[in-house]
């Protein structure tokens, strides 16, 4: 039953087994010993101090991302005098949760723990969904079984059904409990709780599809199962091949195999799976056209790379370069300052933020750029340096990233339009000031003065007393360019913005700039078509507004809506707008670029997101969402006897027109498998840009609901069906296995409809 028993027999995970003193190290300062041990289920590691009384900590190893070896964290770097690299080791976790720095007392131990993880991590990760649900079941069991004697009595499962957020009448729990004790002997062992747990999963509202196309209520003839995919999964010509597929793949049962059919629990399966999932599996691998000018793409931005957490006393860290670029990220932003022995330091500057070196960032950029996505990194760069310092960064940038760092046009011509993601592949792109333009290049005689106002160094107040004054009147700053600074800048030459119409007439394809969130709002407003037509040839950076010293994000929708295409947010702030960032970029192999729209890429398009229907090939549709039911929610509130309450709530993010939200209502007391049956209906004039979240909330009618989990994703990857939706963590991680199941249906709006 323990589908980790055969690698606990392995060498490595034995010491993990019997456990080790390991060094927690969070400072130069703060080191302190714990024990560390992997317990019997073979997922699970537990950690306490050999001092604190019951105090303990545990995580699993399907939180853990990666192990790095030797000194390869900032803190590990810091105390390499003192602990030699092959003693330490950092292991690296999902989401925004911070790195766990460790060091071993010897060599054999620190990579007995490096191979152990690593060998789990890859175990957990190729686990297929019946082996996942039954390491699931079996760590219920160990959790439940709190005398440790193997078997579990009426009152352990009892507090289990809790721990679980099942809410049953004692009757019903007891029936069951009855059932599953084929030995009569009061209590369950793990074969018999396995059964116990298969009948208080019984999915009824699957059952009842299964009926609808099953001939004896048995199982599914392969034709019966073409039918559903048919009628249901509206999979039309493809059907049949696919019927014999998810048969192969998902049917656990050698009798029905023989036959070619499907029974209950294979098809149970299969709505479970990934091709059961409501985004689409084509759209999940690399799929557009990468051969467009970089104008043409979504690109995946993040805003003060370097901080951690907010911008007025935050860690600045190299780790939060390493975050943003893992999540597919293809633009950071570099401010840059003196520091004061000659190297240049990156910090949000004029704050308490702590600050890193220029040339380490640079070489965290090399290391990690190309680890998520084969496709270009933009590095935009906030120059607050003096002309020394300049030159110090461009012999940086050089001597570092090497080739990988983009200096000459690719094909020796001054272009008409921007390259393509495909032919910059691999390549570091610097956006930057730049002294006159490609054309001059060549031309010795420049001024080495730019004007200073591209960005105002991103402090942008932005409050209403800050109007612009008439441009007459304003002086601009002139400030010294390195000229080695100068000549690494290509494509990506940062200019002041005049208007729409001097850049029709005037501006090159390789000049952009970057505008505040509420100048770019503004720019909506008073002149949509020309944004979108601007953004078919011209790169546009949108930043958050300086009054934003929380970190906190403005939504990135509206922006995309203009086709607006370096959308910048604080990738290091959880929340509905990183949810709709991670939503747009899950597709296309997440590689960081997303194509935009048809209507967007066209320089004579007449698209403006304030009116959708005055664009050729307009047509909307409708959205009909049937949410039926939800499965093992996890709890919000660790109190034992809390239990959610759960609701669900649909929501759009598009076009103005488009914007919209509906809920369901809420179901007492049941976060295990809650059954709503409630339909939901939306029209969407732009399905093009329209984002799609889905979002459970614990209702509370005294104050704000809690969250629950949330799965975001572009309207244009949805598969219509019966479908599960997994859910993700405020963090964007996964908690298996919480999902909701929902039947999607869109259809053409007609004018009767």
């Amino acid at each position: 039953m323990d589908s980790g028993r055969s690698i606990q027999d392995d060498p490595d995970v034995k010491v993990m087994i019997a456990g080790s003193t390991l060094r927690k190290v969070k400072s130069r300062s703060w080191k302190k010993q714990r024990h560390f041990r992997l317990l019997e289920d073979g997922l699970t590691i537990w950690y306490k101090s050999r001092w604190a009384g019951r105090g303990h900590s545990t995580f699993s190893v399907t939180e853990v991302e990666a192990v790095r070896e030797g000194h390869q964290s900032e803190v590990l770097l810091s105390i390499a005098e003192e602990f030699p690299a092959d003693l330490c080791f950092t292991l690296v976790f999902h989401g925004r949760q911070g790195n766990l720095d460790l060091v071993a007392d010897s060599p054999e131990e620190a990579q007995a723990w490096i191979r152990g993880v690593r060998k789990l991590i890859h175990k957990a990760q190729t686990m297929d969904e019946k082996e996942r649900l039954d390491q699931w079941v079996w760590d219920w069991f160990q959790k439940a079984d709190k005398n440790k004697d193997g078997k579990m009595n009426f009152k352990e499962v009892k507090k289990l059904l809790k721990m679980m957020n099942v809410d049953m009448n004692e009757e019903h729990a007891l029936h069951l409990f009855t059932m599953a004790d084929k030995s009569e002997s009061d209590s369950l062992e793990i074969e018999q709780f396995v059964y116990f747990y298969k009948m208080l999963t019984q999915r009824d509202e699957v059952w009842k599809v299964f009926q609808d196309y099953s001939g004896d209520g048995e199982k599914l003839m392969l034709e019966e199962l073409e039918n559903f995919l048919r009628m249901e999964q509206q999979e039309g010509e493809q059907s049949a091949q696919h019927a014999k597929e998810l048969i192969d793949r998902y049917e656990p049962s050698e009798t029905a195999l023989k036959q070619g059919a499907m029974s209950l629990d294979g098809f149970q399966m299969y709505l479970c799976s990934q091709e059961g999932s409501i985004f689409n599996p084509e759209h999940q691998n690399l799929y557009q056209d990468m051969s467009q000018p970089l104008s043409h793409y979504f690109i995946s931005s993040s805003h003060n790379t370097y901080l951690l957490e907010d911008q007025l006393r935050g860690q600045s860290s190299l780790e939060a370069y390493i975050q943003a670029l893992k999540r597919g990220c293809r633009c950071v932003e570099v401010d840059c300052w003196d520091g004061s022995d000659g190297e240049p330091v990156v910090y949000h500057g004029h704050t308490l933020t702590s600050k890193i070196l220029f040339k380490d960032v640079v070489s965290t950029v090399k290391e990690y750029a190309f680890k998520a996505s084969d496709f270009p990194v933009i590095l935009s760069l906030e120059n607050h340096c003096g002309v020394e310092q300049q030159t110090v960064m461009a012999r940086h940038l050089s001597q570092i990233l090497g080739d990988s760092l983009l200096t000459t046009l690719l094909d020796g011509q001054v272009p008409q339009q921007l390259p393509s993601p495909q032919e910059l592949k691999g390549k570091i792109l610097l956006k930057a000031k730049k002294i006159g333009g490609l054309e001059q290049c060549l031309d010795e005689t420049l001024t080495d003065e730019v004007s200073d106002d591209e960005e105002m160094a991103n402090g942008d107040p932005e409050s209403p007393c800050t109007e612009d004054p008439p441009a007459a009147n304003k002086k601009h700053k002139k400030s010294k360019l390195s000229r080695e600074l100068s000549d690494l800048v290509v494509y990506c030459k940062s200019v002041h913005f005049h208007g729409f119409e001097h850049a029709r007439s005037h501006a090159k394809c390789y000049e952009m700039s970057s505008f505040s969130e509420s100048k770019a709002k503004k720019l909506v407003k008073e002149a949509g078509t020309d944004f979108v037509q601007y953004n078919t040839r011209q790169l546009s950076r949108i930043y958050p507004s300086g009054l934003r010293t929380d970190s906190s994000n403005y939504n990135p929708q509206e922006i995309w809506s203009m086709g607006c295409q370096i959308v910048a947010l604080n990738f290091q702030t959880a929340g509905l707008e990183m949810d709709l960032n991670d939503g747009l970029f899950r597709q296309n192999g997440c590689c960081g670029f997303v194509l935009k729209p048809e209507f967007m890429r066209d320089a004579t398009s007449q698209f403006s997101p304030e009116k959708p229907e005055g664009r050729q090939g307009y047509k909307p549709l409708r959205l009909s969402i049937q949410v039926i039911s939800g499965q093992q929610l996890p709890k919000v509130n660790q109190k034992e006897g809390s239990i959610v309450d759960p609701l669900v709530r649909v929501e759009i993010y598009g076009v103005p027109q488009d914007q919209a939200k509906e809920e369901t209502s809420h179901i007492n007391n049941n976060g295990f498998n809650p059954v709503w049956n409630e339909t939901l209906n939306f029209v969407i004039h732009t399905p093009e840009l329209a984002l799609v979240r889905f979002l459970v909330e614990d209702y509370d009618k005294a104050s704000r609901n809690d969250f629950i989990g949330q799965f975001t994703l572009p309207f244009t990857c949805i598969q219509a069906g019966y479908r599960h939706i997994h859910l993700l963590s405020k963090d964007g991680t996964v908690i298996p296995p919480s999902s909701l199941f929902v039947n999607i249906s869109i259809s053409e709006l007609t004018s009767g409809s």
